[in-house]
């Protein structure tokens, strides 16, 4: 029987059934009940095979930052196909479907987080940012300086972090690119505890850092108990934490690598520029590693390169090659006058060509043109073409996503 994919109609809870079911899960009452509010209908289409749903992609409506602005961005969520309907073209057409839904709703940008990034580039996505990875033994987690703490550490309850964290993100949000908005019901969907999602470790603590009273910074992290012959030998595991300046920032680290009777400190989801890494006496023993974070698709290439901002005036033409979105295909030219941008589609001879997913991977700031150069991805078609690009993109932090969605 054909399979049809359409606009879904139904409820919240047989989409997450059927997207669980997709990733190999069960749905979970608890996990319905949170997930309903940030659930968006109209952004949701389904697989269908006669009366079941087999397959789904969904996304939120998301305010996401880019250099020196924020645009709107179509957040790409809980798309998959049951194990039973694969290799029969209805992701393509669901991909299909989805990113001409967000060019219809003037969306220029989609991010996700892959589960296999091999799927996504087939549908235009480039690797935008980097998460690193710690896993340092308590013991060799000095400081290489004295560190003298700014501030004073809390303890709060769930209902005091959903009030107290979330200006400390809004605060940052605005130099980060890769942070997005994150409105009431998503703070309740970060801050859902349930058992089946910590791995073996206990209930979530939540701690703020404050100077004379006023909160600049937060942590949450779980601990998985272990004492062995030796005595205590736990795991603290940091599932994000966010300050508003460094010495916040320190505090924080300095804190969660001194808890008692923890042997290791893991985090899976730090900035890849992370102050910890050159505060270390030992950044070997960080058990540093990176892996990818958010995946971006420029959906409409005029309205993202005239939506962020530059740090230098000049003047570009880009050949992008899109054969997924074919509108994007073909030449750009950007000329930036005091850091703002002037797109237009050009007939003039190009100074790169690229992608899509490679302009993707650069536009936040990730990598860099040269990089990409170097990684056979681009080709620079008139000398200095890679340079001028990089002297236009250049960001002053690196782009980073601390929430998964």
């Amino acid at each position: 029987m054909p399979i049809d994919v359409r606009p879904y109609d139904g409820t919240a809870r047989d989409f997450l059934a059927a997207a669980e079911t997709a990733f190999g899960e069960h749905l979970r009452d608890d996990d319905a009940a949170i997930f309903a509010p940030v659930f968006e209908a109209d952004r949701s289409i389904g697989t269908w095979d006669r009366d079941r749903l087999v397959g789904t992609a969904s996304a939120f409506s998301f305010e996401l930052t880019v250099p020196g602005g924020v645009l709107p961005a179509a957040g790409v969520t809980m798309v998959g196909v049951h194990p039973t309907h694969r290799r029969r073209g209805a992701l393509r057409r669901m991909m299909r479907m989805q990113l001409d839904d967000v060019r219809a709703r003037g969306e220029p940008l989609a991010i996700l987080w892959a589960s296999e990034g091999s799927i996504y580039q087939r549908f235009g996505y480039g690797l935008a940012t980097l998460r690193a990875r710690i896993g340092v033994q308590r013991h060799r987690s000095s400081f290489a300086r004295p560190h003298a703490p700014s501030g004073e550490m809390r303890f709060v309850s769930v209902d005091e972090a959903k009030r107290l964290f979330p200006p400390i993100h809004d605060a940052i949000l605005p130099s980060r690119p890769g942070f997005f908005h994150r409105t009431p019901a998503f703070w309740d969907e970060t801050l859902h505890d349930p058992e089946h999602w910590r791995h073996g470790a206990g209930a979530a603590f939540h701690v703020v850092h404050e100077v004379a009273g006023t909160p600049d910074g937060y942590a949450r992290y779980r601990i998985k108990d272990q004492w062995d012959e030796g005595g205590p030998n736990s795991t603290l595991v940091v599932n994000e934490m966010l300050a508003t300046n460094p010495a916040a920032h320190l505090d924080l680290w300095r804190f969660l690598l001194d808890v008692d009777l923890i042997g290791k400190i893991e985090a899976w989801n730090v900035a890849p520029d992370d102050p910890l890494i050159l505060a270390a006496l030992e950044p070997r023993r960080l058990g540093l590693g990176l892996a990818d974070g958010i995946w971006l698709r420029v959906v409409d290439v005029a309205s993202a390169l005239a939506g962020r901002r530059y740090l230098a005036d000049g003047q570009l033409v880009i050949e992008v090659h899109d054969e997924f979105c074919d509108w994007n295909d073909g030449r750009w030219s950007l000329r930036v006058e005091a850091g703002v941008p002037l797109v237009e589609p050009t007939a003039a001879a190009a100074d790169l060509a690229c992608d899509v997913t490679d302009l993707g991977a650069a536009y936040l700031g990730g990598f860099t043109f040269r990089q990409l150069a170097d990684a056979g991805r681009i080709e620079e078609l008139a000398p200095g073409g890679v340079s001028r690009a990089d002297a236009l993109f250049r960001t002053e932090r690196a782009p980073w996503c601390p929430k998964v969605f």
